[in-house]
C-alpha cells in the first residue's frame, strides 16, 4: 500500500498549503483598506484609488501577460470573465454600493459569496456539500455580522443592497474561475497557468474600471505628499506601493492559487476572514477601536472557517491505476507461470 499511502499523504499537504496561501490572501487583502483610507482623505476619489490598484498590479504583471499570451487564442472567454467579475465587477460594485448603503451593511452583503459558492457547487456542479460546511458558512457570516456591526447602520437602499449582492455574485465568479485556472501547461488541451489568467484579468480589469474612473481628472499631486495614518505622516506613494504589490499582485496570486488546492467552497469560507483581519488592522494602525461584539464576532468568523475547512474534504488525488500498484511476489511468479504456459 505504499502508494495509496503516499497519494494520501500528498493530498494532506497540498491541503496545508492551500490553507496557508488562503490565509495569506485574505491577510494581503485585508490589508487594503488600511492602507487606501489615508489617501481617500488625502483628497482621492475612491474610485480613483481603485483604478491605480488595479492599474499598477497589471503593469506589475504585464510581463506575465506576455510570457503566457498564447491564453488569448486559447482561454480568451475565462480572461475575461475573471478580468470582469474577479477584478472590475467586484470592485465597481463594492464601492457603488458604499455610495448608498452603510460599509457594514456592504461587507457583510459581499461576504455572502461563501454561501453562494456552496449553492453553486450543490445545484449548478451537483457536487455533494456536507452539512458541516453549510454549517461553517452560516457560523462565519453570523460572525461576520458582528465584526462589521451590521445593527449600526440599518440603512436599507434598494440599489444600493443590489450592488452589494451584485458584488457578492463577481465574487462568486472569482472563485469559481480561479478553479479553472491551474497548470502551467501550454498545449491547447493543457490547464491555464494561473498567473497568466490573473495578468490577463487585471489587464481586462485596468481597462474597463478606467472607462468608469476616469483617472484624467484625478488630483495626481496626492501622490507626492505624505498621507496620515493615525496621525503619523506617511508617504502617500509609499501607500500606493503598499497596494499594488502586496494588496492586490500578492493578495491575487496566493489567492487564485489556494482555490486551486483547496476547493472554491472552502477558500470562499477562509475569505471570510479579510473582514476580520481588515478590522483588526484598523484598530492597530488606525486607531479605529474594537467593541467586545467585534472582538467575539471575530473568533466566530474563525470558528466557522475552522469547521467548513475541516469537513469539505480538498481535491482528492487520483486514484492509483491497476499498473502502479505494486504486485505482490507470488502475484508476480503466477504471472510469469501463465505466459509460460501461454507460449
Amino acid at each position: 500500500m505504499p502508494v495509496v499511502t503516499s497519494g494520501i499523504s500528498k493530498g494532506q499537504s497540498g491541503k496545508g498549503v492551500g490553507l496557508g496561501l488562503a490565509l495569506v490572501s485574505a491577510l494581503a487583502f485585508g490589508g487594503s483598506g488600511v492602507a487606501a483610507k489615508p489617501l481617500i482623505e488625502a483628497g482621492l476619489d475612491p474610485l480613483h484609488v481603485v483604478w491605480l490598484r488595479v492599474t499598477g498590479a497589471a503593469l506589475v504583471m504585464l510581463p506575465l501577460a506576455v510570457r503566457h499570451r498564447a491564453l488569448l487564442r486559447r482561454r480568451p472567454a475565462l480572461l475575461a470573465g475573471f478580468g470582469l467579475l474577479a477584478v472590475a465587477g467586484v470592485q465597481a460594485c463594492y464601492f457603488a454600493a458604499l455610495s448608498r448603503i452603510p460599509v457594514g451593511v456592504a461587507l457583510l452583503i459581499e461576504y455572502l459569496a461563501p454561501a453562494l459558492v456552496l449553492g453553486w457547487v450543490r445545484f449548478v456542479q451537483r457536487r455533494p456539500v456536507t452539512r458541516a460546511a453549510a454549517f461553517g458558512v452560516v457560523l462565519a457570516a453570523g460572525g461576520l455580522a458582528c465584526v462589521v456591526e451590521v445593527w449600526s447602520g440599518l440603512s436599507f437602499d434598494a440599489l444600493g443592497l443590489l450592488l452589494a449582492l451584485g458584488a457578492a455574485c463577481c465574487q462568486v465568479g472569482y472563485f469559481v474561475l480561479a478553479d479553472h485556472g491551474g497548470g502551467d501547461g501550454e498545449g491547447d488541451g493543457a490547464a491555464p497557468d494561473p498567473l497568466g489568467v490573473i495578468a490577463y484579468g487585471l489587464l481586462v480589469g485596468a481597462a474597463v474600471l478606467t472607462a468608469v474612473a476616469r483617472p484624467w481628472s484625478m488630483d495626481w499631486t496626492v501622490l507626492a505628499h505624505t498621507a496620515r495614518m493615525n496621525g503619523t505622516p506617511v508617504p502617500a506613494a509609499a501607500l500606493l506601493v503598499w497596494i499594488v504589490l502586496v494588496a492586490t499582485v500578492l493578495a491575487y496570486i496566493t489567492g487564485v492559487l489556494s482555490v486551486r488546492r483547496l476547493s472554491p467552497q472552502v477558500a470562499g469560507v477562509v475569505a471570510c476572514l479579510e473582514a476580520v483581519i481588515a478590522t483588526v488592522l484598523a484598530w492597530v494602525l488606525l486607531g479605529e477601536h474594537l467593541s467586545a461584539p467585534q472582538v467575539v464576532g471575530g473568533a466566530v468568523v474563525l470558528l466557522g472557517a475552522f469547521i467548513a475547512q475541516s469537513s469539505t474534504p480538498a481535491k482528492e488525488p487520483a486514484e492509483p491505476t491497476e499498473s502502479a500498484r505494486p504486485v505482490a511476489a507470488g502475484e508476480a511468479e503466477r504471472e510469469l507461470s501463465a505466459r509460460g504456459t501461454a507460449a
